[in-house]
């Protein structure tokens, strides 16, 4: 089978030279490593790589992968999508550009949306390495999801298996759309999860500064929330005792709005928050300014 040809756009970058690490020795595909920058340029000479134009990576690329910043994404694009031949995969690494629409469409090409789960907090990993790969893609395992935003449906399987490359080692990939991926980052992910786990951490530090020695209370609060985590999610095969039911439900009120998940899920608060993120401006809110 001929090896796919990938222009990796950012390629030197933190997420670009993870592919990099796990692409630049698969014979499946011929890389051309696109990065503008000295820094990026000199990661890749550490590698024993050399960067390739931009013009020349796209001149026949089969497949070309957007490691850039999502606020980039839109201004990139609309120059590297009329330069793409058709048939080409344009395989993006984050649901935000997308759902947005920032990304041009052209109807000749396919357009692939891929992320990361991360490695799982509940996993069977032992050795070291992977146990501190915290972001996955190195040594340990993790899901991904993916979405074929645009072409024909015999691409997803082209675009799962160059996910699957890039984010290994892989084990199930979830198909979604591009919008039940937004919802998941960065609705449930970043805009709720994150902010609870930053207020645990708060509530930690309130603990410390109450008297409490700080590695006592960092490694009770650790120790309960991986309990409660496996509890709650059904891992841990037996409930919450009564005492800590109550305690919930006196707390829950106290934390949480009565209709915090419309506000922090709903669509229209997503849409906002992607166009934060890519910095788009729709017509419009564009014509209101």
């Amino acid at each position: 089978m001929e090896a796919l040809k990938v222009a990796l756009l950012g390629a030197g970058g933190k997420m670009g030279c993870r592919i990099t690490d796990n692409v630049k020795d698969l014979d499946r595909y011929v890389v051309s490593y696109v990065e503008v920058s000295p820094e990026g340029q000199a990661r890749l000479a550490e590698r024993g790589l050399t960067p390739t134009p931009e013009a020349a990576a796209l001149e026949d690329a089969d497949a070309v992968i957007l490691a850039l910043p999502d606020r980039l994404i839109g201004s990139i694009t609309k120059q590297v999508v009329p330069q793409l031949k058709t048939g080409a995969m344009v395989v993006s690494l984050d649901p935000a550009a997308a759902h947005a629409g920032v990304i041009p469409i052209r109807e000749e090409l396919s357009y692939f949306v891929t992320h990361p789960c991360h490695p799982p907090l509940f996993h069977d990993e032992t050795r070291p390495e992977a146990m501190r790969d915290w972001f996955g893609g190195i040594h340990a395992k993790q899901h991904i999801v993916c979405a074929l935003h645009h072409g024909p449906e015999s691409d997803y399987a082209k675009g799962e298996q160059l996910a699957r490359d890039i984010y290994a080692p892989v084990m199930d990939a979830y198909r979604v759309t591009v919008e039940q991926m937004a919802i998941l980052e960065p609705a449930m992910a970043e805009t709720f999860a994150a902010t609870l786990v930053t207020a645990m951490k708060e509530a930690l530090d309130e603990v410390v500064a109450m008297g409490v020695p700080e590695d006592a209370a960092r490694e009770f609060l650790l120790g309960h929330l991986r309990i409660e985590v496996a509890i709650v999610f059904g891992y841990a095969g037996f409930p919450f005792s009564d005492g800590a039911k109550l305690a919930i439900a006196q707390a829950y009120e106290k934390i949480f709005k009565p209709d915090w998940k419309q506000k922090v899920l709903d669509l229209d608060a997503l849409r906002e928050s992607v166009n934060a993120i890519t910095g788009h401006q729709p017509a419009a809110a564009s014509a209101q300014g």
